[in-house]
C-alpha cells in the first residue's frame, strides 16, 4: 500500500530509489579471453550499429542517414540459464528479508544494486569454472532483473498490507475476514503480476527513448555493473558528457577488447588495485552481514533488546518512547538518507510526541495507547492518513498537468484536421516541427511523422532484440482476462466482475503516472495511487454493497500491482539500456522472477503467520490498519473525535508543502528543509523505535559523505550486509519459534 523512500519501497510511501555517485572500486582481475559469450538460450550477440526507429503505426519517408558512429560490440549472452538461477536464488533471500521487515513496518526494498553485487560475487567464486565463458555485464543485467522482479512480490501482491487487512481487520459486518490460505494465496499473487509488466513495454519507447527520462537508481545500477566488469571507460565517458549517457550501450567503451566479464590488463598495478578494492568490499559486506545476524540471533533469546526505553520507563511503557538498534533498520536508514529520515523524526516526534498525549488527555482516545481501535496509536493514523492522501493528490495532479502541458501540442498535431479547427487556438494553424523532406509530412499526422524523424538520432536496441507488438498485445489481454479471473476464483461474488475490470484499466492509467514520476524523480508513488484507486471506487461501490469495505481493498491492491511492476521493469530496463542488454530478455526474466516471486511471497507468509501472532508485538503490519482505515473512511464510516478536524488542517498544511517541493525541483537543498508528506507519515503510523534506528542510519550516511569524504559504493555494501543479515538470520528466529525453543 505505500512504498519507502529510496532504493526502499516502503508500503506506506512509495517506491524510491536513490542515485549513487559510484567510482570505480572494483572488477575483474582474472586474464582476459577473447571468446564471445556465455552459453544461453538464443539470443545472440549485439553488434549495434545505430539501427533507424521505426513505428508500428507510421513508417516516415527515407531521410539522408545519420553520420556513422563506432560499432559496439556487446560480447556474452543476454538470457542464460546459470544467471537466471543465480538471479532466482538471490531474489529468494531479498523476498525473504522483505516479508520479514513488511511486515514489522511496511518497508521493502528492490535491491537491484546489492543484487548485482551477489550476484557478480557468486559468479567470481566460481570464475575458475567457467573458463571461456565468463560473467558479462548483460547477464548481470538479467540476475539484477529477475531478483529485483521476485523481491517487490511480498508488497506488489499485497502480502505486507491488504492481505493481513483483509484476513485479520475485516469485520464480519464487511463480509470478513477473507482467509486465502497457501492456494489461493498463490492464485491471487500470480493473477496479480503479469498486467503491470506488460504493459511497461509500450510506455518504453516514450519515457527512454524519445524522453529519455533520467530512473537516476537504474542509472546508478547500470554505473554499478560497468564498475564490477572493468568498463570504466564508458563510466569515465558518460560521467564526462563525452557521450550521449542516455543512450544505448552508452556505457561501454568504445575500444573495450572485450566485454565480457573480464578487463584487459593495463598494468599489474591496476590490476592489483581492483582486485583489493573488490576484497575490501566483500569483507566490508561479510562482516556486516555477520553483526547484523548474531544481532537478530541475540534478540530471539533476549525480546527485551528489540525495545530499549532510552527515555526512561515511564515513556516506553505509556507512550511508546523506544528504540529498536537493529541493524537492518539502521541500513534502511543509511539507503533512505539524511533528509527523508529526518523527515520520518518530525512526524514520529509530532505524530507520539504531541498529538498522542494530546488525544489521550482530551479524551479523544481514551483506550491505552497501544491499541489501534481506541487508544491514541489509531487515532493518529488518521492525521497520517490525511498527509498521505495530500500528498498524493497533490503530487500526482502536478504531474498529470505537466504531462498534458507538456504534450498536448504534439497530440493535437496528430488530430485531424477538422477537430483541430474546433479546438482554442486551432484555425490559427499549428507550427509543425521543421521537416527535411516534404514526402516526410501528411496532411494530418505531419508533426507526429516530423518527430518520428528525430528519433533516428536515438540510439536503441536492435529490432529482433526488442519485445515484438504481437507478444504485448497478446499477452496484454491475456494478463488482463488472467488478472481478472483470479479475482474471481479467490473472491467469488464478494467481488462484483466489473469492479474488478475497471480496477484493472484505472490500474494501467495510473501506472503511466507511477513509472513518469520514478523517471523523474526516482520515487514511484504507488501509496498515493492505491489511495486515488480507493477513492474513485468509494464513489462508484454503493455503501450499501456489504462487501464495499473488501471491493475498495482489492481494487487499491490491483492499482499498487500494476504500478509497482510496471516502474520496477522500467528502471531495469534503463539500466539494461545503458548497458547494451536486449529489453526482450529482461523481459522474460521479469516475468519469470515475478511468478517465482509471487508464488514464494505466498508460501513465506503462510510460514509467518502460521508461527508467529499477526498483529503482534514483533509483526504489527501498520500498513494493514492504514489500507483498512483508508477504505472504511471513504466508505463512510465515521472518525473518532477531532480527528476529522485534525486530519483536515493536516491536510491543508501538507498540500502547501507538497505543492512547494514539487516546484524546487531545480533546488535539492532547499527542497530538503521541506517536509515530505509521505515520509512524515511514515514516522507518524510507525512506533518511535523503528523511526529513531532509522535516523541513526541516516545521519550516519550524511556524517560518511560529509565529514568522511568517502563514497557511496561502501555504503550501499554496509547497509546491504545489515539488512540481508537480519533478513537471513530471521529465517533461523523463524524455526526456532516454530520449534517451540523459549526465550530467556
Amino acid at each position: 500500500m505505500a512504498g519507502s523512500i529510496t532504493t526502499p519501497v516502503d508500503d506506506g510511501g512509495g517506491v524510491r530509489k536513490r542515485s549513487s555517485s559510484l567510482t570505480p572500486f572494483s572488477s575483474s582481475s582474472s586474464s582476459s579471453s577473447s571468446s564471445s559469450a556465455a552459453s544461453g538460450l538464443a539470443i545472440p550477440a549485439v553488434v549495434h550499429d545505430d539501427p533507424n526507429d521505426t513505428s508500428p503505426l507510421l513508417t516516415p519517408s527515407p531521410s539522408p542517414s545519420p553520420s556513422p558512429r563506432k560499432r559496439k560490440i556487446i560480447r556474452g549472452s543476454h538470457f542464460t540459464p546459470r544467471a537466471l538461477a543465480v538471479g532466482l536464488l538471490v531474489g529468494l533471500i531479498i523476498c525473504f528479508s522483505n516479508m520479514y521487515f513488511g511486515l514489522q513496518t511496511g518497508w521493502v526494498s528492490t535491491m537491484t544494486m546489492p543484487a548485482s553485487l551477489l550476484g557478480f560475487g557468486i559468479f567470481r567464486l566460481l570464475r575458475d569454472r567457467l573458463g571461456d565463458l565468463p560473467f558479462s555485464p548483460v547477464e548481470n543485467v538479467l540476475v539484477q532483473t529477475v531478483a529485483g522482479s521476485m523481491a517487490i512480490m511480498p508488497l506488489g501482491c499485497g502480502f505486507v498490507g491488504v492481505v493481513p487487512a483483509m484476513e485479520y481487520l475485516l469485520r464480519e459486518e464487511e463480509m470478513g475476514p477473507v482467509r486465502m490460505g497457501l492456494w489461493r494465496g498463490c492464485v491471487w499473487g500470480v493473477g496479480l503480476c503479469f498486467f503491470g509488466v506488460v504493459f511497461a513495454v509500450p510506455l518504453r519507447r516514450q519515457v527512454l527513448i524519445r524522453e529519455q527520462l533520467k530512473f537516476p537508481s537504474g542509472f546508478s545500477t547500470a554505473v554499478l555493473i560497468s564498475v564490477l566488469h572493468g568498463q570504466t571507460k564508458g563510466v569515465e565517458e558518460a560521467g564526462g558528457e563525452k557521450k550521449n549517457p542516455h543512450g544505448f550501450a552508452s556505457l561501454v567503451g568504445d575500444d573495450e577488447s572485450f566485454y565480457g566479464g573480464e578487463e584487459v590488463r593495463d598494468g599489474e598495478e591496476e590490476d592489483n588495485k581492483k582486485s583489493e578494492g573488490w576484497k575490501r568490499n566483500v569483507r566490508l559486506l561479510i562482516v556486516c552481514f555477520l553483526l547484523s545476524g548474531i544481532s537478530t540471533f541475540a534478540t530471539y533469546f533476549l525480546p527485551v533488546l528489540r525495545n530499549i526505553p532510552i527515555f526512561g520507563s515511564v515513556a516506553a511503557s505509556t507512550w511508546l518512547w523506544t528504540l529498536n538498534p537493529s541493524l537492518a533498520y539502521v541500513g534502511q536508514g543509511i539507503i533512505m538518507g539524511p533528509a527523508t529520515t529526518l523527515h520520518m523524526l518530525l512526524g514520529a516526534v509530532v505524530g507520539w510526541g504531541v498529538l498522542s498525549p494530546l488525544a489521550k488527555n482530551k479524551g479523544w482516545a481514551p483506550g491505552p495507547v497501544s491499541d489501534w481501535e481506541h487508544g491514541s496509536k489509531g487515532w493518529i493514523v488518521w492525521v497520517s492518513l490525511a498527509i498521505m492522501l495530500a500528498d498524493s493528490v497533490v503530487s500526482l495532479g502536478y504531474l498529470a498537468f505537466r504531462s498534458v502541458r507538456l504534450y498536448w501540442p504534439r497530440m493535437k498535431g496528430v488530430l485531424p484536421k477538422s477537430v483541430r479547427n474546433l479546438l482554442p487556438g486551432g484555425r490559427q494553424g499549428y507550427a509543425s516541427l521543421p521537416r527535411t523532406d516534404s514526402s516526410s509530412e501528411s496532411e494530418d499526422g505531419g508533426p507526429l511523422l516530423a518527430e518520428i524523424e528525430e528519433e533516428k538520432e536515438h540510439d536503441d536496441a536492435p529490432p529482433d532484440q526488442q519485445i515484438s507488438n504481437k507478444v504485448v498485445s497478446i499477452g496484454l489481454a491475456a494478463s488482463i482476462i488472467f488478472c481478472v479471473g483470479c479475482i474471481r476464483y479467490v473472491f467469488g461474488d464478494l467481488v462484483p466482475l466489473y469492479a474488478t475490470i475497471t480496477a484493472v484499466f484505472m490500474a494501467l492509467v495510473l501506472s503511466i503516472m507511477g513509472v513518469r514520476a520514478l523517471g523523474e524523480t526516482d520515487l514511484n508513488p504507488v501509496s498515493g495511487i492505491s489511495k486515488l484507486a480507493q477513492l474513485f471506487f468509494a464513489f462508484i461501490i454503493p455503501q450499501s454493497n456489504k462487501s464495499s469495505v473488501l471491493i475498495n481493498l482489492v481494487a487499491g491492491a490491483v492499482s499498487e500491482a500494476g504500478a509497482l511492476q510496471a516502474g520496477d521493469l522500467m528502471q531495469d530496463l534503463k539500466t539494461g539500456h545503458l548497458l547494451g542488454a536486449a529489453p526482450k530478455a529482461q523481459f522474460w526474466g521479469q516475468v519469470i522472477g515475478a511468478t517465482a516471486g509471487a508464488v514464494a511471497s505466498a508460501f513465506i507468509y503462510q510460514l509467518y503467520t502460521s508461527v508467529y501472532t499477526i498483529p503482534g508485538d514483533l509483526f504489527q503490519v501498520p500498513t494493514g490498519y492504514v489500507w483498512i482505515f483508508t477504505a472504511r473512511l471513504v466508505t463512510g464510516e465515521g472518525l473518532p473525535p477531532m480527528a476529522k478536524e485534525w486530519a483536515v488542517g493536516a491536510a491543508l498544511l501538507f498540500a502547501v508543502t507538497t505543492a512547494a517541493r514539487t516546484s524546487m525541483t531545480r533546488t535539492k537543498r532547499l527542497q530538503a528543509l521541506v517536509p515530505g508528506g509521505i515520509a512524515v507519515a511514515v514516522g507518524m503510523y510507525n512506533v518511535p523505535s523503528f523511526t529513531l534506528a532509522r535516523t541513526i542510519g541516516g545521519l550516519l550516511s550524511w556524517w560518511w559523505r560529509s565529514y568522511k569524504g568517502w563514497q557511496d559504493t561502501p555504503l550501499i555494501v554496509l547497509a546491504s550486509g545489515f539488512i540481508l543479515g537480519e533478513g537471513f538470520l530471521s529465517i533461523v528466529n523463524l524455526i526456532m519459534q516454530s520449534a517451540g525453543v523459549p526465550h530467556l
